[in-house]
């Protein structure tokens, strides 16, 4: 496929994150984007009012002319979420189109840029952004392909007319398999998404591969202690050795600060726009790649200060005197732990009331001990029922299989509106919300109860 002759796009599952920034790519460089999506959401709303055509029921009558037979200016790009029995899906399979995963795409227009791409089961979205935001405001023209929508540009997709482009590279499916980075940056590698690789050796030399991929003289920036099989330019926030350090953590006025120390630079007072120690590991991982890329360290640092964050990512809601309500997309037990001991530290006299949905049966059955720690660690939770995303139910498989192991005493099942009536009447005055699911459509109601004065 020549990306150069393409000048229609439909994008089966044009809801979701990725999809949305490969679609909003396509209409910005002129080509008519189509696409099918099984709800309406705010963020398809957005793409609709940015001139794409979408439609919301799963029939392929309702497939726009210029789509009935390959064509080299036609492109079909599908997410593995859409059913495999989809009647969308059958057309285009019937008519003989070649389809495109959302990762290929990115591999193909990535091929022959200078690709910053940034793997982990967790941290990749923050990490990916601020390397974006960094470039963007240093002057580097970058574009990048998020998989969140950053605050500061209320967008998933950055538009560079550079050669730099900065990718979000996801493991789901071994779809960063695609892409040859000339910078690789690897955040995380816990077990996870163990439905699609079985056990966590094969998530693990699925990572390895990905290393393996940077291209010649390019360099691999990852946590420290990762067991990567590549030589790697290792990072830590915490008290382990590794090249480069985050030291002198401490809080000023709300804010985080630190130190980066590595062998031959020290960055002295770096203030983060975003809160959590987890971010400022995430920091050291864009620093270096800014260093990298001849970005001057005081740009570096005020690029860090002006940074806000990613939408569902430690995303302040409520911020006034009496309550504070925080969301985040935290659906991995690692992600919950860092998560609620940020919340903890900020705010270490206030009682924490955490609604949490779990994601997936899969990962509510792999990692119920390690769910039930982390939330063990609030004062008091309201547990939404599992959000099933692309899975059937799995016998023996509930929210109970986490509340169960708990040792806290505080802890409630609830639906959402239940939920929404517990935080009327109570109005907790730290709230955080925290998983993958549609546990979203929360947000708008809790921030009414919060803001609402009696």
């Amino acid at each position: 496929m020549e990306l150069n002759n393409i000048q229609r796009v439909y994008l089966v599952g044009i809801g979701g994150i990725g999809m949305s920034g490969l679609a909003r790519y396509f209409t910005h460089i002129g080509c008519a984007v189509f696409g099918y999506d099984k709800t309406e959401t705010p963020l398809t709303q957005a793409l609709q009012q940015e001139g794409m055509n979408i439609i919301f029921a799963d029939d392929a009558t309702l497939i726009p002319d210029g789509f009935e037979r390959p064509d080299p200016a036609a492109l079909v790009i599908y997410t593995p979420a859409i059913p495999k029995d989809s009647a969308i899906l059958h057309h285009f399979r019937s008519a003989g189109f070649e389809l495109y995963k959302r990762s290929q795409v990115l591999g193909l227009i990535s091929k022959s840029m200078f690709t910053v791409a940034v793997a982990g089961t967790h941290g990749k979205t923050t990490t990916s952004s601020m390397i974006a935001h960094i470039l963007t405001e240093a002057g580097k023209d970058c574009t990048a392909f998020l998989g969140g929508i950053a605050s500061n540009y209320d967008s998933n997709v950055l538009y560079g007319n550079s050669n730099i482009v900065v990718v979000e590279a996801d493991e789901y499916d071994r779809s960063f398999l695609t892409l040859y980075p000339d910078l690789a940056v690897i955040t995380s590698m816990d077990a996870d998404h163990l439905d699609i690789y079985g056990d966590h050796e094969h998530l693990t030399d699925s990572f390895r591969m990905f290393a393996s991929q940077i291209k010649a003289g390019g360099t691999l920036i990852a946590k420290q202690g990762l067991p990567l099989s590549h030589s790697f330019t290792s990072y830590t926030a915490g008290a382990e050795a590794a090249d480069v350090v985050a030291a002198n953590i401490r809080i000023q006025d709300g804010s985080f600060w630190f130190d980066m120390q590595s062998a031959d630079l020290t960055m002295a007072d770096i203030e983060m726009g975003i809160p959590g120690v987890h971010n400022i590991e995430n920091a050291l991982a864009a620093i270096q790649v800014a260093l990298l890329m001849d970005v001057e360290p005081d740009a570096v640092k005020a690029a860090l200060a002006s940074f806000k964050g990613v939408k569902r990512r430690f995303e302040y809601v409520v911020k006034q005197d009496d309550n504070v309500y925080i969301d985040d997309y935290a659906h991995h037990p690692e992600e919950l732990k860092a998560c609620l001991s940020s919340v903890k530290r900020l705010y270490p006299e206030r009682k924490l009331t955490v609604v949490f949905q779990p994601h997936l049966f899969t990962r509510t059955r792999d990692f119920a001990d390690g769910f039930a720690e982390a939330l063990d660690m609030a004062d008091e939770l309201l547990m939404l029922d599992i959000y099933p995303a692309r899975e059937l139910p799995i016998h023996g498989v509930t929210t109970h299989t986490i509340l169960d192991k708990m040792q806290l005493q505080d802890k409630k099942l609830l639906s959402k509106p239940e939920a929404i009536t517990h935080v009327q009447s109570t109005r907790p005055e730290l709230l955080l919300t925290v998983g993958a699911g549609d546990i979203d459509q929360l947000v708008e109601p809790f921030k009414q109860a919060l803001q609402y004065e009696k």
